[in-house]
C-alpha cells in the first residue's frame, strides 16, 4: 500500500497549478511544465495541494499512485528550484566548452564532438572539465546528462572519461608483470 501517494502535493508561494482531466498543469517562476497522468490514477486540486488517488484497486493503479504523486512533486521543485545535474571529465586532453546552442567535447576521439542543447535545458561548462546541466524538467535533464555521458563512460583502469560529480568508479589493477 502506497504511503508516499496518500500525502498531499503541497503548492509552493507564486506558483499556480491547474488540474484539467488527466492533465495536471503548473507554472511558477522558472516556466510552466505539465504532467499528462496514467488512466489508473487521477487527480484532483483541494485547498493548499494536488491530492493524488487510484482509480481502482487493481494492482498496476496502487503501484502508480506513489509514481504519479512524486511525479507531480517534482513538477512543483522544477518550476521553484530546477533541477540539476554535474559531470565530470576526467582524461588528459579531455574538455567541454558551450559555443552557442551546442556543447562542444573533446573526448580523444578524431574529432571533436557536439552535441545540441536541446529547448529548456541550459549547459554551462564553469571548467573545461566541469559540464553542469540544469532545467526544471527532471526527466529531461537526466536524460541529457546520460546522453553526454555514453559519448565516453569512465573506464575502470584509469578512471577516464564523462562521469557524474560523486560517482564512484570501481577501479581494476591492470596488467602484473
Amino acid at each position: 500500500m502506497s504511503r508516499v501517494g496518500k500525502k498531499v502535493v503541497a503548492i509552493p508561494a507564486g506558483v499556480t497549478a491547474n488540474v484539467d482531466g488527466q492533465t495536471v498543469k503548473v507554472k511558477g517562476p522558472k516556466g510552466a511544465v505539465q504532467l499528462v497522468l496514467h488512466g489508473d490514477v487521477g487527480a484532483k486540486l483541494e485547498a493548499g495541494g494536488i491530492q493524488v488517488d487510484p482509480r481502482n484497486e487493481t494492482k498496476l493503479a496502487r503501484a502508480l499512485w506513489g509514481t504519479t504523486r512524486a511525479l507531480v512533486a517534482n513538477l512543483m521543485t522544477g518550476v521553484t528550484k530546477g533541477f540539476e545535474r554535474r559531470l565530470e571529465i576526467t582524461g588528459v586532453g579531455y574538455r567541454a566548452s558551450v559555443q552557442g546552442k551546442n556543447l562542444q567535447i573533446a573526448l580523444g576521439y578524431s574529432h571533436d564532438i557536439v552535441h545540441p542543447i536541446p529547448d529548456g535545458i541550459t549547459i554551462v561548462t564553469p571548467k573545461p572539465t566541469e559540464i553542469v546541466v540544469t532545467g526544471i524538467d527532471k526527466q529531461k535533464v537526466g536524460q541529457v546528462a546520460a546522453n553526454i555521458r555514453d559519448y565516453r563512460p569512465p573506464e575502470p583502469y584509469k578512471g577516464k572519461g564523462i562521469k557524474y560529480a560523486g560517482e564512484f568508479i570501481f577501479r581494476k589493477q591492470g596488467k602484473k608483470k
